[in-house]
């Protein structure tokens, strides 16, 4: 994953408006396993139940258009 450019990191930053420290840290404890982005911003405390909920929500919309 290119984390700068990447649809997903860039729906964290300009919808859920999380911070570019916060999406850094994520993605150093999520690089063997980038699909846990999601699941790691939230064992991490920086997203809310809410917040993942819409993040799964998004990818959710992304498979869907991508098939």
């Amino acid at each position: 994953m290119e984390p700068t450019n990447h649809p997903l990191v860039q729906f964290l930053r300009d919808e859920l408006l999380l911070p570019a420290d916060s999406i850094a840290l994520a993605l150093n404890n999520s690089q063997h396993a980038p699909s846990q982005l999601p699941m790691v911003l939230w064992q991490y405390g920086l997203i809310t139940l809410r917040q993942l909920d819409q993040i799964f929500d998004w990818l959710e919309r992304q498979n869907s258009n991508a098939a």
